[in-house]
């Protein structure tokens, strides 16, 4: 029995120390090929678990000799790593790299059911999205909008050049037809839709990942998504406790600095997240200095209990630019150039006075954004999601304003040899000096004894023989500000119910109100006494000597109507009722949704000069439109790597504000009609370790749509057009793919092609700065390619891993199918020749990128990166306001017969096929900037 006894024991002993000695150690480092993963959990299959350090680096205890460990990390594919060890020996698996889904949001939770974001494989869009890491590597000191052109079907352009710019097209569509979501919140202007990427320039410093939804979307709100949405993830107050300082410096004398620093979620459930940056620079543009600031704070509380999450963000971008407003041809760029060359930096709107830069048009404005988001666990079926937001935009934009012997400040009159506006000689003349005009020696009259500006050119008569021009020189030239400031308000309510597992269902309501503040002040009398305002039919004949400032108010409150009013003074309120529902079942490989969503807007107009005030149109009524829209889809998932979605939609959008009351006058538009959009989309999905891929095609129709584009004509500057009854079909076909060729080579491309022609006839009118109807008439339209943005496009672009956290990139952007915006001089008879096609570009982009791991437990980081933009220096035609062929007719004086001159072509007057006489912006040529950041 004893015997018995001590064998068992020594078997008991045996197999422990068989089990001691069979233990080991398993390590390794998690990244996504370029960078580690913090927080990526790794499990033996039926054993221990343990999770990666901030370097990525794990170590894991095994009790067995051979095994397979899961990993997993949120927005990346789980992976399976077979392991086997010897005992007690430790074994390193090295570098595992975890395959990254490009259209997950990664470590982006996204909580409240108001945040309509598109889920890979089950949301049935077209959709694209870029993370916190590519924009804060690759921005730099591209515009914020630039970051998606390479893209599907998006094309994005510098605009004039000056800081905050630029314009972003998706599918054809300018940014007023799409819609921009900031977690949730619409930011489209309420009365024109316009986005004022100036408004938001440090946007890119605090989003966590943005999304591009192409399409009508899957938002459930009533929104302008004719050619998509842009959903934007700020920084929530919850992030992981950490901070950041860094420099950014570039080309153009650019520099940023930022810092910004995140408490984490504390014990008492409170978070809070903060950011301040400074940006300034000269600008690429002759004459577009810029300063900005952006200021972020976010608070958060949730409960123990998890049951309520509030989260509260106050962020503003305070900034001033200088801008390049005015139409210049491809002629003016040669001539301030060399050997037939552009000077593709030439801007007519700036120049010196008194010793200093001085720029006839300058953008400034403080738009500050609140908001509160509380999402509600009712229960584990019930939630409800709420954001109420506030902005209070204040700002304007400068111009000139009158002239001299009806000569505006951009006449060659007011030149330098090196085609600088010679504002010292403006200043001259406005304050009685004798100076010389077009070869004659002219002296300013005063009025009353002082040199009186107003909004007047010094010429008045309808310029024919019975009537010709006559002149005086008692005008003079000002800088004036179109003020157009805000006060904005809103909420989002959506309750979300979980009916069973496979059906959901969500009921909301979207409310806004908003009050535009439209009017122009006086900001320099450049030398003249006084200005004279005769508009205000409620106090006329004014007489006005004090000036306001072209920079913003650091106030985020600021009054928005402080100070004396010339030309014009009227308020835009627009209220915004909608409600919307949306039902989706999902079960196993099939996900489906419908979706409905209803809207009055009220637009109302009072206008304190145009009118008496006895009148009944100094105040309208509210004029109510109804609006709306439903759609639907469904995504199936074939397996594993294969999908497949469809989706179609109908869209009743009302016009804009100045659709409803055309002339900026307060009389409703008698033929006044909904816009009437109509979609379909269909998609497949490809995914793999290796490699995935989207291929989407799409159809849509545009019916009365309104447009109002500015007059690029010299002689009616502050002008603008209207447009209305413009029919639109664009169709096309979209891929995006992304391949991991190594652990440390990945690529990836897009290609897009579509057909975007307008349809029909439509009406065009011109009005002057005053809102002075000068002419209409009717453009023929049919078959004409819509412009502004290239119909084709392509890319290719890879990453290498050169050493450990050593990467350099490059990608190369094809644009083409290009065309002009439509002018209406060149199609009031159907006989027309079409839209202008520009040449087509490319353009190479490559970034060097290094992160060093310092401290003691080398958990922060020192980051290096330099971007190349447009390395190779291409000059290119990014966009043109004018369709003049080469095959035209040089313009001939009054009497001479029509082509005695010849045509553009036989005079040469080409440059890369295209017509000198052509107003156009010129893209960027090479810019460079260089980031250091220190993560802590």
């Amino acid at each position: 029995m004893k015997t018995m006894k001590n064998w068992l024991l020594s078997g008991v002993l045996f197999l422990v120390v068989s089990t001691v000695f069979s233990q080991g150690k398993i390590t390794g480092t998690i990244t996504d090929g370029q960078n580690p993963l913090p927080g990526a959990n790794i499990a033996i299959k039926g054993g221990a678990g343990a999770s990666t350090g901030f370097d990525g680096k794990f170590t894991i205890n095994s009790t067995v000799n051979a095994g397979q460990l899961n990993i997993s990390y949120i927005g990346f594919d789980n992976k399976t790593v077979n392991f086997t060890i010897a005992n007690g020996v430790s074994t390193d698996l090295g570098n595992i790299v975890l395959v990254s889904n490009s259209n997950e949001l990664g470590e982006i939770v996204v909580k409240s059911t108001v945040v309509d974001v598109a889920k890979d494989r089950k949301t049935p869009v077209a959709v694209s999205t870029i993370k916190a890491a590519e924009i804060q590597e690759k921005l730099g000191t591209q515009e914020f909008p630039e970051i998606l052109k390479n893209t599907p079907s998006v094309y994005a352009t510098k605009g004039g050049g000056g800081f905050g710019d630029s314009r972003i097209n998706i599918r054809g569509f300018d940014q007023k037809n799409i819609a921009v979501m900031i977690n949730g919140m619409p930011i489209n202007d309420m009365e024109t839709s316009a986005v004022y990427w100036s408004n938001w320039a440090g946007l890119s410093d605090v989003t966590s990942a943005m999304q591009v939804q192409r399409g009508l979307g899957s938002s459930k709100l009533a929104i302008s998504s004719v050619g998509g949405t842009i959903n934007i993830l700020t920084k929530s107050s919850d992030k992981k406790e950490g901070g950041s300082i860094g420099s950014s410096f570039g080309n153009a004398n650019y520099l940023k600095t930022q810092a910004s620093y995140n408490t984490g979620k504390l014990e008492n459930g409170l978070s809070a997240s903060i950011l301040y940056s400074h940006t300034m620079g000269d600008g690429y543009v002759n004459g577009t200095e810029f300063v900005g600031d952006n200021y972020f704070v976010a608070l958060g509380y949730a409960t123990k209990n998890n049951k309520h999450d509030f989260q509260f963000t106050f962020t503003g971008a305070p900034q001033w630019h200088d801008q390049r407003n005015s139409s210049i041809t491809i002629e003016t760029y040669q001539k301030y150039g060399s050997n037939g060359e552009p000077n593709t930096r030439y801007n007519s709107d700036w120049g010196y006075l008194n010793g200093e830069k001085f720029n006839m048009t300058r953008n400034y404005f403080h738009k500050p954004v609140g908001s509160i988001n509380w999402d509600y666990k009712i229960n584990e079926t019930s939630k409800l999601s709420t954001v109420l937001y506030g902005s209070w935009g204040r700002g304007g934009g400068t111009r000139g304003a009158g002239g001299v012997r009806g000569l505006n400040y951009l006449n060659s009159a007011f030149r330098t040899a090196d085609g600088l506006v010679d504002f010292d000689k403006i200043q001259a003349y406005n304050s009685g000096q004798t100076v010389m005009i077009n070869g004659v020696a002219t002296t300013r009259t005063q009025i009353n004894g002082n040199f009186q500006n107003s909004s007047s050119t010094g010429r008045t008569g309808a310029g024919t023989p019975a009537s010709p021009y006559v002149y005086n020189s008692t005008s003079g030239i000002s800088q004036i500000s179109s003020v157009n400031s805000h006060d904005w308000y809103g909420g989002v309510i959506n309750f979300n119910k979980k009916f069973s597992n496979n059906l959901t269902w969500d009921l909301g309501i979207d409310a806004r109100t908003y009050t535009g503040i439209h009017y122009q002040n006086l900001n320099n009398l450049l030398g003249a006494d006084e200005y004279f305002d005769n508009t205000d039919k409620n106090n006329p004949n004014r007489i006005l000597t004090d000036t306001y400032t072209t920079k913003p108010s650091g106030n985020p409150f600021a009054s928005a109507t402080n100070g004396d009013k010339i030309n014009f003074y009227n308020d835009g309120n627009v209220n915004w009722y909608g409600a919307f529902t949306q039902l989706e079942y999902s079960k196993d490989n099939l996900t489906a949704f419908i979706q409905g969503a209803i809207s009055q807007q009220g637009f109302k107009r009072v206008d304190y000069f145009k009118y008496l005030s006895s009148d009944p149109l100094s105040s309208t009524d509210y004029e109510n439109i109804l609006g709306g829209n439903v759609k639907g889809g469904a995504n199936y998932n074939i397996n594993e790597k294969h999908n497949v979605f469809a989706n179609a939609g109908y869209y009743s959008k009302q016009p804009f504000f100045n659709a409803v009351y055309p002339g900026n006058a307060s009389i409703v538009n008698p033929y006044l009609v909904n816009e009437k959009i109509m979609a379909v989309e269909a998609g497949y999905g490809f995914r793999s370790r290796i490699f995935t891929a989207n291929v989407n095609l799409y159809y849509t129709t545009w019916k009365d749509r309104n447009l109002r584009v500015n007059d690029a004509a010299t002689t009616n500057p502050g002008g603008y057009f209207d447009y209305t009854g413009l029919a639109e079909t664009h169709s096309g076909v979209e891929f995006e793919g992304n391949a991991r060729v190594t652990d440390k080579l990945r690529v990836n491309g897009m290609f897009s092609y579509g057909i975007w022609e307008y349809s029909g006839q439509a009406k065009s009118t011109l009005y002057d700065n005053a809102n002075n109807e000068l002419s209409s008439g009717v453009l023929y339209l049919d078959n004409v390619k819509v412009g502004d943005a290239a119909q084709m496009t392509a890319s290719l672009g890879a990453s290498y891993e050169v050493l450990t956290r050593v990467t350099l990139d490059a990608n190369y952007n094809f644009n083409d199918n290009l065309y002009a915006a439509i002018s209406p001089d060149k199609f009031s008879n159907a006989n027309n020749k079409g839209s202008l096609q520009l040449p087509s570009y490319g353009l190479m982009d490559a970034g060097f990128s290094y992160k060093m791991l310092v401290g003691a437990k080398k958990n922060k980081s020192v980051n290096f990166r330099i971007n190349v933009n447009n390395v190779l220096d291409k000059t290119y035609i990014a966009e043109s306001r004018t369709n003049i062929f080469a095959d035209d007719n040089l313009p001939v004086a009054t009497g001479q017969p029509a082509g005695s001159k010849g045509t553009y072509l036989s005079n040469g007057k080409l440059y890369n096929g295209v017509a000198t006489a052509n107003e156009v912006f010129f893209g960027f040529g090479r810019t460079w900037n260089f980031n250091l950041r220190y993560d802590f």
